[in-house]
């Protein structure tokens, strides 16, 4: 087994690549033809391997796939248009009318808003705080069938106890599907916590140059899907391991239809090449910024898990080989936000995350407003908070820009 950047960059060419090519080409099409129509009979029906309609299949995608799939350690992986699209069709493929879920309660907002669009529709959904396996175990109920985490939460920074609740759901016989888009596959690997799938979203640090948008769910093999009933009897044939993914992509990409582009696939595959180089210079220039911040007295509070002070300091220590590349702060009350912001010279004012450049964005007035104030402050979302998505700038440049902006 190669070291992870030497096994991504020569992803591609481990299978056969047309003309000598070093990247998987773009394929742009939307059907295979065959000579033999037994063959594509075959295809269809599950008995060979092949290509049945660009909606769910196309070798640019596979190569993807592949890449991912390594990146996780994983036994299988399926991608999907956004990270959105990839956390949205996992449940609606695998969940039904009655069922109920745990959730963390410091979701990405997004992804907040669409469990409760679950909930609206008969998938209860319960929000606890995930930095405690305890808070997890007290709201599973007999209709309880998964418990869905990020690593890192987006924008306080707490740090979920992976390992406590992976032994929770192992115990128990929950799906456990951990989201590492803050952390990256570089920084972590979800298997090693017993998490069952693993939900990525490729526009952020994977993809990582914010020119493409992308989403992944890799299957793990640590959990055993002959003993969930929501699997169609369609569906369980094969390999066990990987049922879920089968009918992810059966009942998610096919029926529900939030396919990636196969260009958008070129995209990300190049740029995940990269990963672990973006990401250690990202996480160099968080660790300098947040040092900086915490002691200037523009600053009232600093949220970054590499600090000796973040709550989950030594767990972030335990787990990840960085502490990661997002942080965010408040200012003192005399500093007004937008006055700062719109000071910052070399960071841009911008949504995303995972980016080569850094980006700032006001948290309440933007990416949580719709919240309201008391969901937000539920979250411990202040007005003030802003939130740091580091990128892989000079970090003398950076220092000099916020300090600038914050002595003004």
């Amino acid at each position: 087994m190669r070291g992870f950047t030497t096994s991504i960059v020569h992803s591609d060419r481990l299978d056969p690549v047309e003309h000598g090519s070093l990247h998987k080409p773009i394929h742009a099409t939307v059907a295979y033809g065959y000579e033999d129509v037994q063959d594509l009979a075959d295809v269809f029906q599950g008995r060979s391997g092949g290509y049945s309609y660009g909606r769910q299949v196309n070798p640019t995608i596979s190569a993807l796939e592949t890449k991912i799939n390594r990146m996780e350690a994983g036994v299988a992986t399926v991608c999907f248009g956004t990270g959105m699209a990839a956390i949205g069709t996992l449940l609606f493929a695998l969940l039904r009318q009655g069922d109920h879920f745990v959730s963390s309660s410091f979701l990405f907002g997004n992804t907040n808003s669409l469990f409760l669009s679950f909930a609206a529709h008969g998938v209860d959904v319960t929000f606890v705080d995930a930095t405690s396996a305890d808070a997890v175990a007290s709201a599973v109920k007999p209709n309880t069938k998964l418990v869905f985490v990020e690593t890192i939460a987006n924008p306080r920074t707490q740090v979920t106890d992976l390992v406590g609740i992976g032994a929770l759901c192992r115990n128990k016989g929950l799906v456990y599907v951990v989201d590492n888009t803050m952390t990256s596959p570089y920084l972590f690997q979800p298997v090693d916590v017993e998490a069952s799938l693993v939900v990525n979203s490729l526009t952020k640090y994977i993809g990582g140059h914010g020119n493409a948008l992308g989403g992944a769910v890799t299957e793990t093999g640590k959990f055993d899907w002959r003993s969930f009933d929501n699997i169609y009897e369609t569906y369980r044939k094969g390999d066990a391991a990987k049922w879920a993914l089968t009918q992810v992509r059966k009942k998610g990409l096919r029926d529900f239809g939030p396919t990636l582009g196969p260009e958008a696939a070129h995209h990300l595959g190049i740029g995940a090449e990269t990963l672990a180089l973006r990401m250690e210079r990202q996480c160099e220039n968080a660790r300098a910024l947040t040092t900086f911040l915490a002691a200037h007295d523009r600053v009232s509070r600093v949220y970054y898990p590499g600090l000796p002070d973040h709550p989950q300091h030594g767990r972030t220590e335990a787990l990840f080989r960085h502490p990661g590349a997002l942080f965010s702060f408040e200012l003192a009350a005399d500093v007004e936000p937008f006055d700062f912001l719109n000071r910052l010279e070399v960071v841009i004012k911008s949504s995303n995350l995972g980016d080569n450049r850094t980006l700032a964005i006001p948290v309440a007035h933007t990416i949580y407003y719709e919240m309201g104030p008391e969901r937000r402050a539920s979250m411990g979302i202040a007005d003030s908070l802003i939130r740091i998505s580091t990128g892989i700038e000079d970090e003398e440049d950076l220092m000099a820009d916020f300090a600038q902006a914050l002595n003004a």
